[in-house]
């Protein structure tokens, strides 16, 4: 298997709704057979029906509750802006479940879920280069452990 990811599906309890808030974040998605698909840099990220991934999936369709044991992250060029996308995020009817500061690890983070209790980290990172398209670039960790 080659080392990438193409597509992020979220399932959400109500379509409109969640493409109401990633569009109000500023995202344009385009609404296909009850899904919708937002180009997010190299890769696309999904909207569709929670029960409906499920069955997609092979699974048996569960009521969603607490934390999903995965979280998406949005890193950012500055400070400014992830303090700019958690007023987005409250404005569109998210819940910031952190509030910004600078981590233990020493950049400045914060968290936030969506109308479906989904996880995003937003961070401003200089450790974590970005690229003028938006991509990232994991450091060389050389010898960390």
């Amino acid at each position: 298997m080659e080392q990438r990811i193409t597509l992020i599906t979220l399932g959400v309890s109500d379509l409109a709704r969640s493409k109401a808030f990633y569009e109000a974040l500023g995202w344009r998605g385009q609404e296909v057979a009850e899904t919708v698909f937002f180009q997010a840099g190299g890769l696309g990220f999904v909207l569709w029906s929670r029960d409906e991934l499920a069955r997609d999936c092979g699974l048996e369709p569960t009521p969603a509750s607490g934390f999903g044991g995965i979280a998406l992250a949005h890193n950012v060029r500055s400070e400014a802006e992830v303090d700019a996308l958690l007023a987005a995020v409250e404005r569109a009817g998210g819940t910031v479940t952190k509030p910004a500061a600078v981590n233990a690890i020493g950049f400045y983070s914060s968290a936030f879920t969506d109308p479906d209790g989904h996880a995003w980290e937003v961070a401003h990172n200089p450790g974590f280069p970005l690229a003028e398209d938006g991509s990232v670039t994991i450091p060389d960790f050389g010898g960390l452990a």
